[in-house]
């Protein structure tokens, strides 16, 4: 998609989520489409470092995590608005993706894996002892009274969310095309090779860190007031780090699109399971789909559907 295209369907999509707030009248739909929006901004972030660069990160739980806990710091402490307390989310967990990868990313493999999970265990035992926001004890969040000129507070963060995914898109799909994106490709195809080709691999992978820090971080910043109620079990909670990775691996890792593909899809049945089956069956979902498409289709639905069109061609 050309960049012109592009824009003119991010516009168009917004559109049709303002007019999605005047038609739709079930809470319901609002809260389910955030929750697939959620999971989509997720995808991308996560593939960022797991997909463009190679390296699977299974700390994605502690970064949307500790983007929930900052807006509740905030608005504890200084009673900011949303906007003010997403940007203030995404540069806190950006610094903390800077500051892990420069620790970790000397590692690879199942190395780097594990110092990723541990990483999130450290943050999870600080904020369970941190009595400012909560502890191990949870605590509430009101949803404010204003809403602008939505008709509800949900039908608001339907649209904050949205406007981040598309961004969220922007910035991956710039980031693929890239000089940047060259580079973590290389990385990703052999580390070895690209630095021995005058590629700075440690500085690439460090942005890469950063902004995968940052989109997760974002995400989660919104997350206390959809919720009302957070604790480090549900914030931290593994089935989030676990569909980070099976959206991407499922939709395809090697192109922007693939992340929105399988959210898309994953996050939509899990939600009509929920409703129709039970939300218990979520992570056997996930599990059955992430198995098949390792086993059969390894790059995933955009893989397949590149397949098929050099069959065809």
């Amino acid at each position: 998609m050309r960049g012109r295209g592009f824009w003119a369907a991010s516009a168009a999509l917004l559109a049709a989520g303002l007019a999605f707030t005047e038609l739709a009248d079930n809470p319901y739909y609002f809260n389910a489409t955030y929750v697939v929006l959620q999971a989509l901004i997720m995808a991308v972030a996560w593939n960022i470092l797991g997909g463009f660069t190679g390296y699977v990160n299974f700390g994605s739980a502690a970064f949307f995590a500790v983007g929930a806990y900052t807006t509740i710091f905030l608005q504890k402490a200084f009673g900011l608005p949303l906007p003010l307390m997403i940007l203030a989310a995404g540069l806190a967990c950006g610094l903390i993706g800077l500051g892990v990868g420069y620790l970790t990313l000397r590692l690879k493999g199942v190395y780097f894996a594990i110092a990723t999970l541990a990483m999130g265990i450290v943050l999870e035992t600080l904020v369970n002892n941190w009595s400012y926001v909560g502890g191990a004890k949870g605590t509430f969040m009101l949803t404010p009274d204003e809403h602008l000129w939505f008709d509800s507070y949900s039908e608001m963060l339907f649209m904050i969310m949205l406007v981040l995914a598309l961004g969220s898109i922007a910035i991956s799909r710039a980031l693929s095309s890239s000089r940047l994106g060259r580079g973590l490709a290389a990385i990703r195809d052999d580390e070895v090779a690209a630095e021995c080709s005058g590629v700075p691999t440690l500085r690439l992978k460090l942005v890469s860190t950063t902004v995968m820090g940052a989109m997760m971080g974002v995400a989660g910043a919104p997350y206390p007031y959809f919720v009302t109620y957070v604790d480090p079990i549900s914030a931290f909670n593994l089935f989030i780090a676990v569909n980070a990775i099976a959206m991407p691996m499922i939709g395809g890792t090697s192109h922007w699109a693939g992340p929105v593909i399988g959210a898309l899809l994953v996050g939509s049945a899990q939600e009509v399971i929920t409703v129709t089956i039970s939300s218990e069956l979520n992570v056997l979902l996930v599990g059955i789909m992430l198995v098949l498409f390792i086993t059969l289709a390894p790059q995933g639905i955009v893989g397949l559907a590149r397949k098929h069109w050099r069959k065809r061609s």
